[in-house]
């Protein structure tokens, strides 16, 4: 399990030497930080070896190197989901490759369906939680080579309490509301039904999305201090459902991703 990972740092070790100390994972619609980055090479994944491709629409699909408020980075352009065919293994290599890397840091954003009733269309949603429960596989299960960390690790707190402190300081300063909640990850790619939100929503959570989650527990378990954030690109509230698309979607992520960028950079900056 070791060693294509080792391939993959080896060949853009070969590319690119310096040391990132964070990493970032850019969510559906959600690409113009990678614009902000002073990039002084991007590699497509098809070039990496172990790396899946990006099969959706809105992932680009490279991993971008440079510096971000002046500390430096290595951004996903691009993610992947369980629903494109692949395992939790695979949707979660990239992060073990960044681990490798050097990151001791793990930023994440994504598209969320708001299941909250307070929520509105591009709210920015900091996740304090998530239920994981529902998804088929665990990225963790199979052998577990040392290096990985704990075989059985705790996941009381596996986001950063004070990175979202951190956030919610920013949004502040900056001028711009801010939600807090938490996460539930279905394998989607069909959004869900009335009764579904319901049901998730009588679990407890206030987003639900198709990502992140693997990422995260993967991320946890290597000891890096993760932050996500979730762009509320369409409400799920059963009783005044209206029908969502793709093109509604990717325009509510637009609609927040200044802010989010704006986020992101300052979070960087104070790490």
């Amino acid at each position: 399990m070791i060693e294509p990972i080792l391939k993959a740092v080896d060949l853009i070790q070969s590319l690119y030497t310096a040391q990132p100390t964070v990493g970032i994972i850019l969510g559906t619609g959600l690409g113009a930080l990678a614009n902000e980055v002073e990039i002084d090479v991007a590699i497509p994944y098809a070039t990496i070896p172990g790396f899946p491709l990006s099969t959706v629409e809105s992932h680009s699909g490279q991993l971008i190197f440079g510096s971000l408020s002046g500390k430096p980075v290595v951004v996903m352009q691009g993610r992947f989901h369980y629903y494109e065919g692949y395992s939790m293994q695979q949707i979660t290599f990239p992060v073990r490759v960044m681990k490798w890397l050097g990151i001791k840091t793990l930023l994440i954003s994504n598209a969320s369906g708001g299941l909250n009733p307070a929520f509105r269309v591009s709210d920015l949603m900091l996740i304090e939680d998530h239920i994981s429960l529902l998804l088929p596989q665990n990225p963790l299960t199979g052998k577990n080579p040392i290096e990985f960390g704990d075989r059985f690790p705790d996941m009381s707190e596996p986001y950063n309490p004070e990175l979202i402190r951190q956030a919610e300081s920013i949004a502040k300063k900056l001028g711009f509301p801010i939600q807090k909640g938490v996460y539930v990850g279905v394998t989607g790619p069909q959004l869900e039904t009335r009764a579904e939100y319901r049901l998730l929503r009588q679990f407890g959570a206030d987003a639900v999305g198709m990502s992140t989650i693997p990422e995260v527990i993967v991320a946890h378990q290597m000891g890096l201090k993760v932050f996500a954030c979730s762009v509320i690109t369409d409400l799920c509230i059963p009783e005044t459902l209206e029908k969502a698309s793709l093109p509604k979607i990717l325009a509510a992520a637009a609609g927040a991703e200044p802010r989010l960028t704006a986020l992101m950079k300052e979070l960087v900056a104070g790490l």
